[in-house]
């Protein structure tokens, strides 16, 4: 009887709003008959609840999934999409920037390489 998310995520967006909207109306008829007869439908009311909550999710997450295909290789990505790992390993140096060397120290890596030394057996 209840909304499984896998199946929410096989509809479109169309779809999952109008689920919402269906939902909504089930819930607020839920909560008008509450306050008209003293029985009791908590129970009914949690689920719709919990659908509601679940219908809202996936369509959060099909929003954010999207909005990473859109960004992915540019240049500036949004906040809310960049990866939160740490602060610390945020600011880091990235692999690129710990690989690179100044000038002068080029200089040297060219002018004096590594020594090659032969054994004689």
């Amino acid at each position: 009887a209840s909304v499984r998310a896998y199946e929410l995520r096989t509809k479109n967006k169309a779809e999952l709003a109008k689920d919402l909207e269906d939902l909504k109306t089930e819930l607020a008829s839920l909560r008008v008959k509450q306050h008209s007869s003293s029985s009791g439908n908590q129970q009914q009311q949690q689920q719709r609840q919990s659908a509601i909550a679940r219908v809202n999710t996936v369509i959060s997450q099909v929003q954010r999934e999207q909005l990473r295909l859109f960004y992915k290789g540019a240049k500036f990505v949004p906040l809310d999409l960049r990866v939160k790992k740490t602060r610390a390993i945020r600011r880091r140096l990235t692999n690129f920037e710990k690989a690179q060397k100044t000038v002068k120290a080029q200089k040297k890596a060219r002018h004096f390489p590594q020594r090659k030394y032969a054994i004689k057996a």
